[in-house]
């Protein structure tokens, strides 16, 4: 008599991977919504999909591979089987011995599917157990000519893309315009080259892709959470041809290489419309070009999702809804300065408020916003945009940036005429933003009487959820704590620190995923801008502001730091021009 199958729950709940209960609910909620078991205890967050995938191979004596390790996926032939029923049953062929086929399935129970894969290849099968999601995404990947597993030491250069590009390429202009950087050339090995780079970028969560020609090679770097990372030498051989690729893509001129230039590529990855601003920049070795990465949902998170603390978030809340006045956003390049204004945007928009923006240039497009590209070449400046717009009759205005006198006091004359201005400005904290406007040259009442309230911001990168722990207190530096403002007694278990765990799916080993913002609100009162009207320092100031209930920088990171959210030296690296100001 043939030994009966344990049931997928009772081997779960063994495991200790779920209680009864949850087996029991589970089980129940499988049979009113007709879906599989291991379905529901997954969509139910009961267990991970890897973790219900190993009980059901050890539930039918199958083997389990997981395709994120290393060297897995290099085993995978997709040539074995016709494509239709890789993309339609979601399978994966590894090897072929004979009338054998070893095969990746995620549905150990689809004995149809086993059937049908005899009749029509005529082989016995070895089907072993994989998870949906990592078979979808190996074929999304394979379909973009890229795969997230490449490891870090991994050249994105293939051999088939090294014989295909002439190693006697003649350094001209002419040379480097042939049919292998044709946009309907899709099999042409430098295309295939430019796709991967682009496919693996967006996957690995970067913000920019740096093609950088060097004396002797081409540096290809991903900036990832703000920090840049390395992730390729190219031959210099491939540089014309890379380089005239990405040209092409974006609409910039490729026999020009002497001047700057800018555009714009979109581009389809894993089925999502992704924007790319691209730069060329002229440099000693040849163009360097960089693909800033344009998510439109990257600006949609959120304003909990931004790192507002709650008591800043009220404010920020209560500030944006105000019927007139302007809000500065304050910080360096690169700061998330835009995203801000962004979501604030996002919240407001609404069919009874019209909202403008003069923007340079337009980086995501928002339905119900007028949107207008600043265009110098053709006399359409920021200054000419905010005179037409204020004839448009609009609630809200965005200024991109408030670069000199003619834009901060066009800005000003809107919010004085009630309207609600949002602007950025690079300044290195939020009381500084007032000095700043005085000394382009705006008349001290008129930044006094318009500005309702000035925030500045950092990013920071957040440890990995995955694999961050509580960080050693010998390993505390005393001065980065002091700097901090974070005492010992403080720190005592709740400073955590980066697990940097080599193998981690969630960060890739760098213990980070991620960034959210500090914040530093400054509300304007009466005192701050009678001292504004008097020219006081930026000294008085911050202390004005800070008797008003701003907390600084380094305060709002000494917040995070101790809820585990980041480490201590990261708010230190972030925040130190302001830590010397203190």
């Amino acid at each position: 008599m043939a030994r009966s199958r344990k049931k997928l729950g009772e081997i779960l709940v063994s495991w200790g991977l779920i209680s009864a209960a949850q087996a029991d609910k589970a089980a129940q909620m499988a049979k009113e919504s007709g879906k599989r078991l291991g379905e529901v205890v997954v969509e139910a967050g009961f267990a991970k999909e890897d973790q219900v995938a190993k009980a059901l191979a050890n539930q039918f004596g199958m083997e389990y591979v997981d395709l994120s390790q290393g060297g897995v996926t290099d085993k995978i032939d997709l040539k074995l089987i016709p494509d239709d029923l890789i993309k339609k049953h979601q399978i994966l062929p590894l090897s072929k011995l004979g009338n054998r086929l070893q095969l990746l399935v995620h549905d150990p129970m689809d004995l149809e599917l086993f059937d049908m894969l005899r009749f029509r290849l005529n082989v016995e099968l070895e089907p072993r157990l994989a998870t949906k999601t990592q078979i979808r995404k190996f074929l999304e990947a394979a379909a973009a000519g890229t795969q997230k597993s490449f490891a870090k030491d991994q050249s994105l250069v293939t051999d088939s893309i090294d014989r295909s590009i002439d190693k006697s390429v003649d350094k001209s202009v002419d040379k480097s315009m042939d049919k292998s950087i044709d946009v309907t050339e899709e099999d042409a090995p430098i295309v295939r080259l430019a796709n991967r780079i682009i496919a693996e970028a967006v996957r690995m969560r970067a913000s920019d892709i740096h093609v950088e020609p060097m004396a002797d090679r081409v540096r290809l770097r991903y900036r990832i959470d703000g920090v840049c990372m390395e992730r390729d030498n190219l031959p210099k051989r491939m540089q014309n041809s890379l380089l005239s690729r990405v040209k092409l893509m974006s609409g910039m001129n490729i026999a020009e290489k002497r001047v700057p230039q800018d555009g714009r590529i979109k581009m389809g990855v894993d089925e999502k419309q992704i924007d790319f601003r691209v730069s060329a920049c002229p440099a000693y070795h040849g163009e360097s070009v960089v693909l800033r990465i344009l998510r439109p949902d990257s600006v949609r998170i959120g304003l909990t999702n931004l790192g507002f603390e709650p008591e800043n978030l009220a404010i920020f809340n209560r500030i944006i809804r105000r019927p007139n006045g302007i809000f500065l956003v304050t910080g360096p390049t690169g700061s998330g300065k835009t995203t801000t204004l962004y979501s604030a945007l996002d919240v407001l928009n609404r069919p009874d408020k019209k909202i403008i923006t003069a923007e340079d240039p337009v980086e995501y497009n928002f339905e119900g916003i007028n949107q207008c590209q600043v265009r110098e070449h053709i006399g359409l400046t920021f200054p000419a945009i905010l005179r037409s717009m204020l004839r448009q009759a609009p609630n809200i205005i965005l200024v991109g940036e408030i670069r000199d006198k003619e834009v901060a006091e066009i800005a000003i004359q809107a919010a004085l005429t009630g309207h609600l201005v949002f602007s950025t400005l690079h300044t290195n904290d939020a009381p500084s933003a007032i000095t700043r406007l005085i000394d382009m040259g705006v008349k001290p009442f008129l930044v006094a009487s318009s500005i309702q309230a000035i925030m500045a911001q950092r990013l920071i990168r957040v440890l990995c959820k995955e694999c961050k722990k509580l960080e050693d207190e010998s390993r505390y530096d005393p001065k980065v704590m002091r700097l901090i403002g974070i005492t010992p007694e403080e720190a005592h278990g709740k400073v955590m620190g980066p697990g940097g765990v080599a193998n981690c799916p969630n960060c890739n080993g760098s213990g980070y995923r991620g960034r959210q913002a500090i914040f530093e609100m400054m509300q304007m009162n009466n005192h701050i801008r009678e001292l504004a009207f008097r020219l006081a320092p930026i000294s008085e100031l911050r202390k004005a502001a800070i008797a008003n209930g701003m907390t600084s920088l380094v305060y709002d990171g000494k917040i995070k730091v101790l809820k585990g959210v980041t480490t201590m030296d990261e708010i230190a690296a972030t925040t130190q021009v302001d830590i010397d100001n203190q």
